[in-house]
């Protein structure tokens, strides 16, 4: 569904993102996933189109600076960041479930010119294992300054797994490295809303497999509490006014937020 959304928001005449892989991966599955989403929440494509921009962005960023630097997709699911954002010196790593890894794999073996080995891909379970060691096991270094792009994972995990997975990033990588992720807000994964539409988007995702468990108000206590000390958070209303040049409450993205932390990076963008 995801990367319907993202497939669907890269055709628009003006698009604020832009991945020719997407609509490939997603597949008629996904975009019916999508159209079925569309009936609950209208403006989804919208936010994945927004998030996509910004973390593409941080890539970028991340890219430029001097030294080797290493990015990794933390819970990749069908991101085409590697093949997209390509840069000399930076390395891409993949991380996700054998289940998911394999079918992306699967699907990407019918894309024709698709790089595959733009990314190293890193199977986990992260229930048994502990990705930092698969990383290693797969060539990553702990001593490089590395992004870790976690998106669109935190709100179906425990509080448990989100703070372990954080704490982990803070003690176990390079001082300089960043943690950007996104995030949803206490009421709308505790379903303590009165929309309706709010009501039936819970639902939805649920009913795919996927029910929302965690939610954060204030990540900045949290990410301190985890060993950050640089810290710099978005609302999706913030960002969609910088990409649109508009604001519409009626957009319903008051429950979404974007989160950027390293230990001692001195710019976050």
């Amino acid at each position: 569904m995801v990367a319907a959304y993202r497939g669907r928001a890269s055709a628009r005449e003006y698009p604020l993102c832009a991945d020719p892989w997407a609509l490939g991966l997603a597949g008629e599955e996904g975009l019916a996933i999508a159209r079925a989403y569309d009936e609950v929440f209208p403006h989804m494509e919208l936010w994945i189109a927004v998030r996509t921009a910004f973390l593409d962005g941080c890539v970028r960023r991340f890219a430029r600076e001097a030294e080797p630097r290493q990015v990794v997709l933390l819970g990749a699911g069908f991101d085409a960041r590697a093949a997209r954002l390509s840069h000399p010196g930076l390395r891409f790593f993949e991380v996700d479930q054998p289940s998911s890894q394999g079918e992306k794999l699967r699907r990407l073996a019918g894309l024709g010119g698709y790089p595959r080995e733009s990314a190293a891909y890193v199977t986990c379970d992260f229930e048994r294992e502990d990705f930092l060691e698969r990383l290693e096991a797969s060539g990553a270094y702990t001593h490089t300054p590395t992004l870790f792009v976690w998106e669109g994972v935190t709100a179906y995990l425990t509080e448990g797994a989100v703070r372990g997975t954080l704490r982990r990033i803070a003690e176990g990588t390079h001082p300089e490295s960043v943690v950007a992720f996104d995030h949803l807000r206490k009421k709308i994964v505790a379903g303590n809303v009165r929309d309706p539409r709010d009501l039936a988007s819970r639902s939805f995702v649920a009913d795919l497999g996927e029910p929302l468990r965690f939610g954060v108000d204030d990540p900045l206590p949290l990410l301190y509490e985890a060993g950050f000390r640089r810290v710099r958070t978005h609302t999706f209303d913030e960002l969609a006014l910088d990409s649109t040049g508009t604001y519409a409450r009626e957009r319903a993205f008051r429950f979404q937020g974007l989160a950027l932390a390293s230990r001692a990076a001195s710019d976050l963008g």
